[in-house]
């Protein structure tokens, strides 16, 4: 779940996503120093739920933001990234 507003909870995606159907996990990573709230969040729910709520909650606001939702990716499959080997992005 991306574009969140630095002020959004984890309870408020939580609650977004239960629409939908059941919610196993929601994380919304911080930054180190400063402890605020990246912008982005990770939701796990079943896979059919999950591509329901994808197609439903895209685009939808919330805390004054239009939400983008995707498929998380494993680390590194992104892609596009230049000719530079492995590290942390």
């Amino acid at each position: 779940v991306g574009n969140l507003s630095f002020e959004t909870t984890e309870e408020s995606v939580r609650s977004m996503f239960e629409q939908y159907g059941v919610v196993t996990d929601c994380f919304l990573p911080t930054d180190r120093e400063s402890g605020r709230v990246r912008g982005f969040a990770f939701v796990t729910m079943p896979a059919k739920e999950a591509e329901v709520a994808c197609g439903k909650a895209n685009g939808m606001e919330l805390d004054g933001r239009m939400l983008r939702i995707n498929e998380a990716q494993p680390k590194g499959s992104g892609g596009g990234r230049g000719g530079r080997g492995g590290g942390d992005w």
